[in-house]
Formats: structure tokens, sequence, C-alpha cells
């Protein structure tokens, strides 16, 4: 009888089971479907980026090619086209490259538009850095200090990749609107600065010999002349206004 009893109730337990897996399956299923979903956009969204890098990528090479041909136009359109693509890092060096060509052509309020753009676009700081630098290199001649001074202090912060850079262009921002102390001060953290480039630390104290000797207006000319180069992508440690564009290779972000 005890036998008759203990069958019954795994009987029941079995149909409990069964009644309860059958109630889950649309749950499952649903959740198996998702997860395919998911799946399939992750693959379909890589695929995009792919494709839209690999195209932007092709694009920008020919941009540049078209550039070191001497053909500025031709250049300029490429550029833009570059940079209505999604892959952020070509967009924002399309854009620099284009806000280049602008300073080439003496339209500098049209070039800050284009660094500006490209620092927004830009994916990482050492891209989006060197727009900024170059929007502030762009309006050193003309721009009132504050205006540089918000736009440069922020990458002079620890961790920042151009940091000696900018305080390099902030202390010819100084000299320019007249603050020969402020200056010389920012020259001589630069000249101390242990991940600071020798080139950077030379002219460092270079210019801090031409305030102490009260030649500041040859640093001035100097920080003009710097203004009117178009630079390209920096590198950590590196001048800040090398004068052609070069071929980068950035991530395909």
């Amino acid at each position: 009888m005890v036998d008759v009893f203990e069958e019954v109730e795994e009987q029941l337990r079995t149909d409990r089971y069964k009644a309860l897996a059958l109630k889950a399956l649309p749950w499952v299923g649903a959740v198996l479907a998702a997860a395919l979903v998911i799946a399939l956009a992750v693959w379909g969204y890589d695929a995009y980026q792919t494709k839209t890098t690999s195209k932007a990528s092709e694009q920008y090479a020919q941009a540049l090619e078209a550039f070191g041909a001497g053909r500025p136009d031709e250049a300029d359109r490429l550029f833009g086209e570059v940079a209505k693509s999604g892959s952020k890092a070509y967009k924002a060096l399309a854009l620099q490259h284009q806000g280049g060509i602008k300073i080439a052509a003496g339209k500098i309020p049209e070039a800050v538009t284009y660094f500006d753009q490209a620092a927004e676009a830009a994916p990482n700081d050492i891209i989006g850095d060197t727009a900024r630098l170059k929007s502030a290199f762009a309006l050193l001649d003309t721009a009132p200090y504050k205006d540089l001074e918000t736009r440069l202090t922020p990458m002079t912060k620890e961790g920042r990749p151009y940091r000696t850079e900018a305080r390099e262009a902030l202390a010819f921002a100084k000299i320019m609107h007249g603050d020969l102390a402020g200056a010389r001060g920012d020259f001589v953290v630069i000249s101390l600065i242990a991940d600071a480039s020798e080139a950077a630390r030379n002219r460092a104290k270079a210019a801090m010999d031409l305030i102490d000797s009260g030649s500041a207006k040859s640093v001035a000319a100097a920080a003009r002349a710097a203004a009117t180069l178009s630079p390209t992508l920096l590198q950590p440690g590196a001048a800040a206004g090398p004068s052609a564009p070069t071929q980068q290779t950035p991530d395909a972000q």
C-alpha cells in the first residue's frame, strides 16, 4: 500500500513539473529569441562599423594624396566626405585637416570651427586634445587671454596627453598679452617636467633667456609663427606645431 501512495505522489509531482515547464516555455523561448536578436544586432553593428571604417580609410587616403599633390580643393572635398562617416577617429582627423586647409587660406574663424568640431567628435583625448591645441594656436594672436586660458588650462592637467604642449601654448598666450612673469613661470615648469621632451625643455629655457634679456618680442614673434602653422596629429611629447599633414591609422571607432 505504501508503494502505491508513493507512486501516486511521484506521478503528481511529475504532472506539476510538466505544468510548470509548459508555463515557463513561452518565457524561456522569449529569452532565447531576445538573446538571438541581440547577438545578430551586435554582429550587424560590428559588420557595419568595419565597412564604415574601411570606406572612411580609403577616402582619407585619397584626400591625403590629393593634398600632397597640391590639390587642396579636392582634398577639402574628400576630407568633407570622411567627416560625414560614422568613424569617430577618421571624422575627427578629417575635420582637423579641413581646419588646416582653412588656416593656409587665412580663414581663421572657419578653421577654429573645424577644430572645435573635431574635438567634439574625437573618440579620445589623444585626438581631441590635438584639435583643441590647434584651435588655441589658431586664436593665439587674436583671442582674449581668458578665452585661451579656458581652452588650454584643462589640457595642462595630469594625465592629459599633451599637457606640456598646452602649457607651452598658455605661456605664449601670456607673453602676447603682456604677462611676462606668468609666462616665465610656465616655462620654468616646462623645463622641470620629467616627461617633457628635450625639445620642449630647450624651447622653455630659450624663452626664459629671451624674457630675462628683455627680448620678449622675439618669443611673441615665435608664438605668432606657431599660430600660422597647420599642425598634424601630435604624438605625446612632440612639438605643438608641425607643418605638413601625414597619414594616420586611427582606431576603428
